[in-house]
């Protein structure tokens, strides 16, 4: 208990007041915090998507930071918020202020300022409502720009202090020594004594723990994201503060608690080349195409984000803004067929394949590697509608395309081996299956190293047809090989590894070997209890063939 208040107006008087301290300090404000874990021997870090959507949040900062703002989106923004606090007639009249006064360089005054503007764009971080920041990247560019022509001269040390639940608090000490970003623009205090008087004044409530951020950063260090004291620039004069951008990227170096029960977070802002995680961010805009921050990209991403209904709706407004002969309409086609075939729109997603086959045809020659990879694309919708034949012979178009053009050894036309072995597999005819998957593996292992996880889920399928074949010893073979390459690869929590690790117990099953049965079950059993409940189907089945095993004993 605070105080004890019994006059209705003193008490409203003291809530007011109350919240305004903490508002003042930002107290409340919820940290946008992602985490990367770079320890590979820590497979259950890597098992969970928090790798992800690190890298994911970073590329969509510098999608966000790196598009044209329209001319139109202050506008929009204003209009936006006037229906947003239509009711609210402080919150209006700043609005209009805002409207007439607003230039670049009062940016920081105005996000300092702790009104519409800051409240909604952390909410629109917070949430990742992307249409709201598209609206937000004129503001987003002119902090950053201002972030940058006023930067540290000399090395920094700043605080925050921040109410935190105990489940963020407990993601943060497993994560001590690794990696977090900000996915918000983060202000903290030079005045450590300030910020610590701040917490202690308040009470934290239960749940909730009181957290003081150090945070430790050095201007001379190559490619930061930008950050400043921006005292001279805030709406608060009195307050000594200093802003980091949106994305920076943190290693978390200590944590401990001290006897007040404040718990102590040391951070040190890292640049691009002290840490590892610049080459998998390079690695996934390689893997998803990425070649610019336009709004293609950021569709891509969103994509791979799985924020579908977003993705399609960027690839059509790129659509509707390129000229009839404009190359990148093949890359918006064949994206929305991917979008469409995630959400299992199977009919519009051939519809915007063969869109994208049409319009390729129209701009380059028939032996362009895109039209091919539209034509596996297009196989794979066949295949899982059921119709093999036609996925066939859009497989075969492809695999045309990419030995005449690319070489008969190239990694795609090893896809296509591999694809295509799927789908003999399927009819049951295996003998094709294990043809093609060996003619994959062929290729394959002159170009990857015998731990890559491509290498372990074909294992994989050569050893399901053995076992379909009952040639159960070549089965466990290459069931062996797939578990000694998803291991090497750091994977074996992988979700493909209890399938084999089952498929394994089964084969020994069927020898009669139920002693090794047994062990090959219960560690599958070990594996899929990891990552999904006691409930799903898989874990009540594989209980179901444990006791069975266990009978035979």
């Amino acid at each position: 208990v605070k105080e004890v208040i019994v006059q209705r107006n003193e008490l409203a008087q003291c809530i007011r007041k109350d919240y305004n301290r903490r508002q003042f300090y930002n107290l409340d404000e919820t940290l946008t915090m992602k985490f990367f874990n770079s320890k590979k021997t820590d497979e259950k870090f890597l098992t969970t998507s928090l790798n992800d959507d690190f890298i994911y949040s970073q590329m969509l900062i510098d999608c966000l930071i790196g598009t044209t703002p329209v001319s139109n989106d202050k506008n929009e923004l204003v209009a936006l918020c006037k229906r947003q606090y239509k009711n609210n007639s402080d919150e209006l009249n700043i609005l209009e202020e805002f409207e007439k006064d607003y230039l670049p360089e009062r940016s920081l005054w105005w996000y300092t300022r702790h009104s519409f503007l800051y409240r909604l764009m952390n909410k629109a971080f917070r949430i990742e409502n992307i249409d709201l920041l598209l609206l937000f990247r004129f503001f987003i560019r002119d902090i950053r720009q201002q972030l940058i022509k006023n930067k540290a001269a000399s090395a920094i040390r700043a605080y925050r202090g921040q109410f935190i639940c105990k489940e963020d608090l407990e993601l943060l000490t497993k994560f001590s020594g690794e990696f977090i970003s900000m996915n918000s623009f983060l202000l903290a205090s030079s005045d450590y004594e300030q910020t610590r008087s701040s917490l202690l004044s308040f009470t934290s409530s239960y749940q909730i723990e009181k957290v003081l951020f150090e945070i430790n950063a050095n201007p001379q260090s190559d490619n930061l994201r930008a950050f400043s004291n921006i005292t001279s620039f805030s709406y608060y004069r009195n307050k000594e503060e200093v802003l980091f951008m949106i994305g920076s990227i943190f290693r978390l170096v200590r944590i401990d608690r001290d006897i007040n029960g404040i718990w102590h977070i040391q951070l040190n802002l890292c640049a691009n080349n002290d840490h590892p995680l610049q080459s998998f961010i390079q690695q996934k805009k390689n893997e998803f195409d990425i070649l610019d921050t336009d709004l293609i990209s950021l569709g891509f991403i969103l994509e791979h984000m799985n924020k579908l209904d977003d993705a399609e709706k960027y690839y059509r407004f790129v659509i509707n803004q390129l000229p009839k002969d404009h190359n990148d309409r093949d890359r918006c086609y064949h994206a929305l067929g991917e979008v469409t075939q995630k959400k299992g729109d199977y009919d519009a997603s051939l519809k915007w394949y063969k869109k994208s086959i049409e319009n390729d045809l129209q701009t380059s020659k028939e032996d362009n590697p895109n039209i091919a990879t539209s034509y596996n694309s297009i196989a794979v919708v066949y295949s899982r509608k059921g119709d093999y034949a036609l996925a066939l012979e859009s497989y075969r178009k492809a695999l045309e395309i990419w030995k005449k053009t690319l070489g008969e050894d190239h990694p795609d036309v090893a896809m296509c081996y591999n694809n295509m072995g799927i789908i003999y597999h399927e009819e049951g005819k295996y003998s094709d299956a294990l043809e093609f998957y060996h003619k994959s593996w062929n290729i394959r292992q002159k170009h990857l190293p015998v731990e890559n996880r491509s290498l372990g889920q074909l294992h994989a399928c050569i050893g399901n047809v053995h076992c379909r074949l009952r040639n159960y010893d070549l089965a466990l073979e290459h069931y062996n090989l797939s578990l000694e390459a998803f291991e090497k690869s750091f994977l074996s929590h992988y979700p493909d590894v209890p399938m084999v690790l089952r498929n394994m117990g089964l084969v020994c099953q069927a020898k009669n070997q139920y002693q090794q049965a047994l062990v090959y079950l219960k560690k599958a059993a070990t594996v899929y209890r990891q990552s999904i409940s006691a409930t799903h189907p898989d874990i009540v089945q594989i209980e179901k063939t444990i006791r069975y095993v266990s009978s035979k004993l």
